[in-house]
């Protein structure tokens, strides 16, 4: 859901300025690659109608070489790896950078010597004189690691005591003193791979960004990425940093756990990781596309009025990010519910009608679209997903075979069973057998003999349906249809003596 929402914004915001959405596959980090996360990221955007300008085709492949539709292919980072090489030198060669030798069993131990002393190892200007690089070793010794071993890096190197001024579209000013950061590692010889600080830097300049907006998780880096673009000499995109979606109590950060704990998705599609866990997805669990991406954008932004439902089309034209919230958004289930009920209301009862054939093929087979139609359009209001219709209509499609034995003993006594022959008659002859002819004629017929209303109402419902709760009488005999009203009651009349 995090995801989703960061491209969500993005969308709104570039198509509110005229902009170009990119899709860009970060796939650096071999240690992090999950198998079939590109195709389920594709998959996902498509659903939810977020669609990329640049970075895939119609058909939602990711597009290899450039072209006038995409100018900055290819979007997979893998796949420019010669290019983050040369700009990673580029900053060795400017002093700006330097190599980096140390191994991983070396860093251990340091890491693992500071925790000793309840202290932290830092690579920095304090600790990387005395350690294995190139600032520190004789230029023969470089030059011999650089060609005969792979396990080495670029690191960038941190200015001392600086202060680096940021400016965030929604966090507003923010300043940080250099002696706080580390020298992050830029480009790996062991993979030939850069870190997504280097490798985004790069991409966001060549491909032209203007604005980056991205979740809380990389504030902490934007300090260094400031300083890249110092130290390259380019402009500087705008950034934006979103706020986390939070558990339902506000109490931290949503995670998959908190879904599966108290019985909601997280995801917007079904995902089976690598290991076969199964996590659910919104579009499985009966979401509306519209309805998801419409609560989503909602979660951290609001438009400054009364208006909750909104078309993609509305969203872009309202969005901004100067009222995305700072603090993080508390995701709350039964909103998420609502805004997928509200959308099951204004789906067009064509549309309606065709998903409701196929979720109950067998109940739908022999009746018309009409009757299907008159069904949904009274039903639909009590649910929240489609998926609840064919059980929550059944009654319409299936005379009872039973009563319930309560309603039975509470209105099927006294005079009643005297009663509703009569109730039979009448509904026999009225003329015609309209919801608008009901609502009138039923209440009057049942005032000018002195009848009980609810009785005679709720048993006539209960003869109907098997229960005396449900719809309206007259939403539910006009529906029905007077052969099948005729038919019902005979039935009951006939089983209840």
């Amino acid at each position: 859901m995090g995801g989703v929402r960061t491209a969500l914004y993005n969308y709104l915001y570039a198509k509110q300025a005229g902009g170009d959405f990119i899709l860009r596959i970060e796939d650096t980090d071999s240690q992090r690659f999950v198998p079939g996360a590109e195709a389920y990221i594709i998959e996902a955007l498509r659903w939810c109608g977020i669609l990329p300008d640049e970075g895939v085709d119609a058909d939602g492949h990711i597009v290899e070489t450039a072209s006038d539709r995409h100018p900055h292919a290819p979007y997979r980072q893998s796949q420019r790896k010669p290019i983050y090489r040369r700009y990673a030198e580029e900053l060795v060669a400017k002093g700006m950078a330097y190599y980096a030798f140390d191994t991983a069993e070396e860093l251990g131990a340091l890491r693992a010597e500071a925790e000793a002393s309840k202290q932290t190892f830092t690579y920095n200007a304090a600790t990387r004189g005395r350690l294995r690089n190139s600032l520190t070793l004789p230029a023969d010794e470089v030059s011999r690691l650089l060609e005969q071993t792979t396990d080495w890096t670029v690191r960038f190197k941190m200015p001392q005591n600086r202060i680096v001024a940021m400016d965030d579209l929604i966090r507003g000013h923010i300043e940080v003193n250099t002696d706080t950061l580390d020298d992050k590692v830029l480009w790996k010889r062991a993979d030939e791979l850069p870190t997504y600080h280097l490798a985004n830097i790069v991409d966001d300049h060549l491909m032209e960004i203007t604005d980056v907006i991205r979740g809380e998780e990389w504030l902490p880096s934007l300090p260094l990425h400031y300083l890249l673009y110092e130290a390259f000499g380019w402009e500087r995109p705008a950034f934006a940093h979103l706020s986390l979606l939070l558990k339902p109590d506000g109490k931290g950060k949503l995670s998959k756990r908190d879904g599966d704990r108290l019985g909601f998705p997280v995801f917007p599609l079904k995902w089976i990781s690598p290991e076969g866990e199964e996590s659910r997805g919104y579009r499985e669990d009966g979401y509306y596309p519209e309805a998801f991406v419409n609560m989503l954008a909602l979660l951290g932004w609001n438009p400054g009025t009364e208006q909750e439902l909104f078309t993609l089309d509305e969203l872009a034209k309202a969005f901004s990010l100067e009222r995305v919230v700072r603090s993080g958004a508390k995701f709350n289930p039964e909103k998420a519910k609502w805004f997928n009920q509200e959308y099951l209301r204004m789906r067009p009862i064509e549309a309606l009608t065709a998903e409701f054939r196929a979720l109950a093929p067998e109940m739908t087979a022999v009746r018309s679209d009409d009757f299907i139609g008159a069904v949904l359009s009274l039903m639909r209001e009590r649910a929240h997903f489609a998926a609840e219709l064919p059980e929550m209509t059944r009654f319409f499609f299936e005379a009872p075979q039973a009563y319930d034995e309560a309603s039975v003993a509470k209105f099927w006594k006294d005079d009643v069973p005297a009663i509703m022959p009569q109730v039979r008659d009448f509904l026999a002859a009225v003329e015609p057998l309209s919801r608008e002819k009901l609502e009138e004629a039923l209440p009057a017929l049942i005032h000018e003999r002195e009848w009980p209303m609810g009785k005679v109402m709720n048993t006539l419902r209960l003869m109907m349906i098997g229960i005396a709760q449900g719809p309206a009488m007259a939403d539910l005999l006009s529906i029905l249809g007077r052969e099948e009203v005729l038919k019902r009651m005979d039935r009951a009349i006939k089983t209840l003596g």
